[in-house]
């Protein structure tokens, strides 16, 4: 069955298989997805057979082996991409990191960050910049959400010195989807001495987007698997392109990394994505990981369920309009899964332990000071209406 032609019977059938979904109206996607029983049960399965063959052992390597080839095909599949573009990571921050501290960076260079970017991947950047003299700023895209150009802010921001960019796909904290392409394509032609490189946050994307990262051009695009794609917490991934891959070095290093010589000397790198790569892991979780994203399918495709995202979000700002008090960031429907809105009192934190306390789940945002509600295609309409009245009964002017 497909997005487009499900019934909320067939929905609710399938959403039998999400045990979190059954007394709670989930709306925190963005922060961890729910697991399906099947992706509980593939783990679960993965960890008996490593502990029954023996963990150490002939048969375990081999196994592992083939469990990573499978997970970086899948994921690759997903991206539009080749496997060997793919390196498992645990999650967005470790991509993002193995991006930030690979790059040859002297004294004067400048990264530009975004103004809407998650602390973790701020913070990572402010000690590049104290540990190699790097210039740190950001551009404002915060103001582009309803008017205004993204492309011309990060391209105004761009400077002979610009080394690298890092910026989310769909921002974090307004939902704002950005023309990645264009503003790759705007980095990347800004110098014809050395390319301007582009880091991206994928935490809310992968799993949302329909995506071609070929097309896209972007260089390095870290992602996980525990928000939307609703996988185990532990599995990510960095795609390099891989024009990019010689200008990275490895930040981790492990046996999993490098090319040993047959006295067992390491004598360089591996050539695909495994070189960023590092040692032992818990491996049994890509099984998971694999199993959430075959379950996803089942449902539709990548496109089918991006627009049954897109409609479900439209429906919950729709209805956020009518009431008093409320006031949505974005002045058009949401692009993709997220709708972040603001209370005129500004008593965020208080209504999310008043949805909570009746089972709806969703999170406050510190920066723009709001509340965001994440919109899987496992949501309902009814669930949306249940939340909307919900707020209504909270406003004080109910």
């Amino acid at each position: 069955m497909t997005a487009g032609s499900a019934t909320l019977v067939e929905l609710d059938v399938f959403r039998q298989q999400f045990p979190a979904l059954h007394t709670k109206a989930y709306f925190n996607y963005g922060g961890q997805g729910p697991m399906a029983t099947a992706v509980l049960e593939a783990m679960t399965q993965a960890y008996q057979h490593v502990q029954q063959a023996g963990p150490f052992s002939g048969q375990v390597n081999g196994w592992i082996t083939q469990e990573t080839a499978l997970t970086r095909q899948a994921i690759a599949q997903e991206l539009g991409v080749h496997a060997e573009t793919i390196s498992l990571t645990e999650d967005v921050t470790v991509g993002c990191n193995i991006a930030l501290w690979g790059i040859d960076w002297r004294l004067g260079d400048h990264l530009l960050l975004s103004d809407c970017e998650h602390p973790g991947i701020v913070a990572a950047a402010q000690e590049v910049a104290r540990r190699f003299g790097v210039e740190v700023t950001t551009c404002p895209l915060l103001a582009t959400l309803n008017q205004g150009d993204p492309v011309a802010a990060i391209a105004n921001q761009l400077k002979p010195s610009t080394r690298l960019v890092v910026l989310s796909h769909i921002l974090w904290n307004t939902g704002q989807v950005l023309p990645l392409a264009e503003i790759v394509a705007a980095c990347h032609s800004y110098s014809n001495v050395r390319p301007v490189r582009v880091l991206v946050d994928a935490a809310q994307s992968v799993g949302v987007l329909p995506l071609d990262l070929n097309q896209l051009a972007v260089d390095f695009y870290a992602f996980t698997g525990h928000k939307w794609w609703c996988g185990p917490e532990g599995v990510g991934g960095l795609y390099v392109r891989p024009e990019a891959r010689d200008s990275l070095s490895p930040t981790f290093v492990g046996w999993r990394s490098i090319v040993s010589a047959p006295q067992g000397q390491p004598t360089g790198w591996k050539a695909d994505g495994r070189r960023y790569e590092i040692a032992t892991s818990a491996f049994p979780l890509l099984a998971g990981l694999r199993t959430a994203i075959a379950l996803h399918h089942q449902f539709g495709s990548s496109r089918d369920r991006f627009q049954r995202i897109c409609s479900l979000s439209e429906r919950l700002w729709q209805r956020l309009g009518t009431l008093p008090h409320v006031h949505c960031l974005s002045t058009t429907p949401p692009p993709a899964g997220l709708v972040a809105f603001q209370l005129t009192n500004q008593a965020h934190a208080d209504l999310v332990r008043y949805l909570e306390a009746r089972s709806i789940l969703l999170r406050t945002i510190a920066n723009p000071d709001c509340v965001r509600a994440c919109v899987h295609y496992l949501s309902t309409e009814a669930e949306i209406d249940h939340l909307v009245e919900a707020i209504r009964a909270f406003s004080p002017e109910a």
